[in-house]
């Protein structure tokens, strides 16, 4: 699993926006996905609170990871709803995502966001969606001679 831990650690520090963040892989499973993101003061709205989309984000990064692990890497999410519990305001943002289904092009996950402020861990957000897997042509394409369904 270490081989696909730094692929999957590349992948993401392949992600201008990620980096930006400041998002770190932790922990890779057969079938669930750890993200983990700083909280800092760039990352709130007005209200101190950590903004939805930063949240929301993280959600959605931790699903397709999930999604990768039986799809491959070419995935991108088709679809995902999010649903804000509480808001977030000062530690770290965990992001668990757990691949459910996979079928052929598709799986569907699900995401649990947390925030952890000292030993204390409170859900913030769940999150499920739908990831794709994209063409192997370029560009995400289907190969010559082939459409997308």
């Amino acid at each position: 699993m270490t081989d696909f831990f730094d692929l999957a650690r590349g992948a993401l520090h392949a992600q201008p926006f990620s980096m930006l963040l400041g998002t770190e892989l932790v922990e890779i499973g057969e079938r669930e996905v750890t993200l983990r993101l700083p909280i800092r003061d760039e990352l709130r709205q007005q209200q101190g609170f950590v903004h939805g989309g930063v949240t929301s984000y993280l959600a959605d990064n931790a699903l397709t990871f999930a999604g990768a692990l039986a799809l491959g890497p070419r995935v991108v999410t088709g679809e995902y709803k999010i649903n804000y519990l509480r808001p977030a305001v000062r530690g770290t943002l965990l992001a668990r995502a757990e691949l459910v289904y996979a079928g052929r092009g598709h799986a569907i996950c699900q995401c649990q966001v947390f925030v952890v402020d000292g030993e204390k861990e409170t859900l913030i957000a769940m999150a499920q969606g739908t990831i794709n897997r994209v063409g192997d042509g370029p560009n995400g394409s289907p190969p010559h001679g082939e459409e997308r369904a």
